[in-house]
Order: C-alpha cells, then structure tokens, then sequence
C-alpha cells in the first residue's frame, strides 16, 4: 500500500518586516515571555517591577 500524496503544496510565508502577521505572532510571544518572566522576578525578589527597577 502507497501512502496518500497531498494534492497540493502549502503556501509557507516567509518571514517579514513591518506590519505582518508573522511579525505580529512573534511580538505577541515575546510580550508573554515579557509579562512571566515579570510575574517571576516579583515572585523571587519579593518586590514589585517598579521597586525592583528602583522607580519607587
């Protein structure tokens, strides 16, 4: 048994610069990485992000 050969070729997007949806996907993810590893220096340090940046 053959196995089943899609009939077409997905249409890959490349990466870009300025306002695309690649480039929208990838800050959405570094804005989430952003606001954990926030999340975790206030949980570790025991203070919030503005005392922990000296700004209180």
């Amino acid at each position: 048994m053959t196995p089943i050969q899609p009939t077409t070729t997905p249409k890959l997007e490349e990466p870009k610069f300025g306002f695309s949806e690649y480039a929208e996907r990838l800050n959405g993810r570094a804005a989430m990485i952003g606001f954990i590893l926030t999340l975790i220096i206030e949980f570790v340090t025991g203070k919030g992000l503005l005392s922990w940046l000296g700004l209180d």
